[in-house]
């Protein structure tokens, strides 16, 4: 058979030479005919089998075969007559099959040796009966050999994880005995998908605003971790369409409920698997023995006492920190995590110590995305918080009445929240409309000069003032809304609030009243509590500080170059009172007039 083989390929080669040059063409004949006296003796002597039945052309195959891949039940087939004795059986991730199971490979007849190939430190086999799990049903026989002190030899080099995925897990699971192999210790196996320390081999990325609810089949579920995660795997994209650079990503959660919300969520990427971007998304049990370039690990649970499941289990935790070739990201909640006492309190300390410990809502791009998942859950309650991270960099502090948090929680439409919420930040900001696109709806009474009106979607206003409180040893400028309303409800609105504004001194109204402008944006002012009034416009300033602008005729504005916002005082830059036309040309008039006689030469005068 192999004589026929190599004549055959030595004809092949020959008729190659011939049609390229024709050089071989005088050996082509006994080649030939060497070929066919070799296959016409095999026709004699060797008998082809002529089965058509799947069974026995199955039974012809193992019966001569050496070497033999399959399953540990379906060995079972190898259990026939005329098999030929197996010496040696392989039993790779031993660990986890059950000791049950492992009997039926190892009663193969002829069995001389066999290696046993796992690791029991992860994953067991999966028992879903809880007596059957305490009665310690999907231990291994390989556990149980390791329990009982058997000889065993170590792996000890990895070669998939960065070092910084892999420290972690090596310390906590493997006491320090595993070595990183040198192809991960190369520079070029430090990979960086995204920009910003946040996205670096290793990271902790605290959710602090996420909620545990039921998901599917009373599995548990966190939209606002899926509401992230969806946004990295996005950046991700983004980055692959502008780099072409090939990566592979895996999400990882141990609740089935959360996996199906963040498949819905990034099932428009499985498209582009086969073009070099690749997702996948599987519960912890299903990644045992995977691993992609990028995991990010969703943990899920977010309560306050500390409770975190199965999610504790070692073996499982390890399986999870496990996968990752260049890049391990963490989501969860570390206040959560950290009350646990379990093997993730140990990780969000760890991250801490190196400084991988990242909260989620100071990046602008997840921020947003946890914004708008709160809306979709309409936990405004978080949003509109004293301390709520849409407005914790903001110029102006921000108080909300009881009425506008009724009326946001009343909206249907998701996306007139999400545009409420954003001109909330950028009023918080400092950022103010042109005067003639607000306040659409002349009002009458003391709210007339406070209150202003915003557009939003075209058909709703969003209502709110500047207001004054007693901060500490000042008094500081802060922005109150009132509510969010269609425009016919604006004038019930300002009738409800005239009570109020007009209990406001006078001294208050101008302070309420009060612009202070830094660059484009309009900022808080501040009063020592000690100053008697608020600080009227300074006549004997210089005339160019007069400003003929288009606000109202009772603000004042004061410009600021510097970035502390105190009281004016005599070092102000400039003070700017707003006066209709008439009265500036009167001022000047008078101020010509009564200019400091040390000002004028003695040669001069008017």
């Amino acid at each position: 058979m192999i004589r026929a083989l190599d004549s055959l390929k030595s004809l092949a080669t020959l008729l190659r030479d011939i049609g390229i040059g024709g050089a071989h063409f005088t050996n082509l004949s006994p080649t030939i005919k060497k070929c066919f006296q070799l296959l016409k003796v095999l026709s004699e002597d060797f008998s082809v089998p002529t089965l058509t039945d799947p069974y026995l052309i199955q039974n012809l195959c193992l019966s001569n075969a050496c070497l033999v891949f399959c399953t540990a039940s379906s060995s079972a087939k190898l259990h026939t007559n005329g098999m030929n004795p197996f010496e040696l059986v392989v039993i790779d991730e031993a660990a986890q099959l059950k000791e049950c199971e492992s009997a039926i490979p190892l009663q193969l007849s002829g069995l001389r040796h066999a290696i046993l190939i796992g690791d029991e430190r992860q994953l067991p086999a999966l028992v879903k009966s809880k007596i059957s799990e305490k009665a310690d049903f999907g231990r291994s026989l390989f556990e149980r050999l390791v329990t009982l002190g058997h000889p065993k030899h170590l792996l000890n080099v990895q070669y998939r994880m960065h070092p910084s995925v892999s420290l972690f897990p090596n310390r906590e699971f493997y006491d320090q005995q595993i070595l990183d192999g040198p192809n991960v210790k190369e520079r070029g196996y430090e990979q960086r998908f995204l920009q910003g320390n946040i996205y670096g081999s290793y990271s902790f990325i605290n959710i602090a605003h996420g909620k545990e609810e039921s998901g599917v089949g009373h599995s548990l579920k966190n939209m606002v971790e899926a509401a992230v995660v969806s946004e990295i795997v996005a950046n991700l994209f983004k980055q692959f369409l502008d780099t072409k650079k090939k990566v592979s990503i895996g999400v990882i959660s141990p609740y089935k409920g959360q996996v199906s919300a963040i498949e819905e969520k990034v099932k428009e990427y499985s498209a582009y698997s086969d073009g070099g971007f690749c997702v996948s998304v599987r519960t912890v049990d299903g990644f045992q023995g995977a691993e992609e370039d990028v995991i990010i690990i969703s943990t899920v649970r977010s309560n306050g006492n500390g409770s975190v499941g199965f999610l504790s289990n070692r073996q499982r935790a390890n399986v999870a920190l496990t996968r990752a070739r260049y890049c391990l990201w963490i989501l969860g909640s570390g206040v959560t995590l950290l009350n646990s006492d379990s093997v993730w309190k140990k990780v969000v300390l760890n991250a801490k110590q190196r400084e991988c410990f990242y909260n989620a809502h100071e990046n602008k791009n997840l921020a947003r995305a946890i914004a708008d998942a709160l809306v979709e859950l309409k936990q405004f309650d978080t949003l509109l918080c004293d301390d709520s991270f849409l407005f914790r960099e903001a110029k102006w502090k921000v108080f909300f009445s009881n009425e506008f948090q009724n009326s946001i929680g009343r909206i249907r439409n998701v996306e007139i929240c999400k545009e409420v919420l954003s001109l909330l930040a950028k009023l918080s900001s400092g950022w103010r409309q042109p005067p003639k696109m607000r306040n659409p709806i002349v009002l009458d009474g003391t709210s007339s000069q406070l209150l202003e009106m915003y557009k939003v979607n075209g058909q709703l206003y969003l209502v709110w003032n500047v207001d004054v409180i007693k901060e500490e040893s000042h008094y500081l400028q802060v922005m109150k809304v009132c509510d969010v309303v269609r425009p016919y409800d604006i004038p019930k609105v300002a009738e409800d609030l005239d009570a109020e504004f007009q209990s406001f001194s006078e001294d208050k109204m101008q302070r309420c009243k009060h612009k202070c402008v830094e660059g484009t944006l309009i900022v808080p002012m501040r009063w020592p509590v000690d100053s008697s009034s608020c600080a009227e416009p300074d006549l004997s300033k210089p005339l160019s500080a007069l400003s003929l602008s288009d606000e109202p005729e009772s603000s004042i504005t004061t410009y600021r170059t510097n970035t502390e916002i105190d009281a004016p005082n005599e070092f102000d830059f400039s003070l700017t009172a707003h006066l209709p036309l008439g009265t500036v040309v009167l001022l000047m008039f008078l101020w010509a007039f009564t200019l400091p006689k040390w000002l004028v030469g003695p040669d001069e005068g008017l």
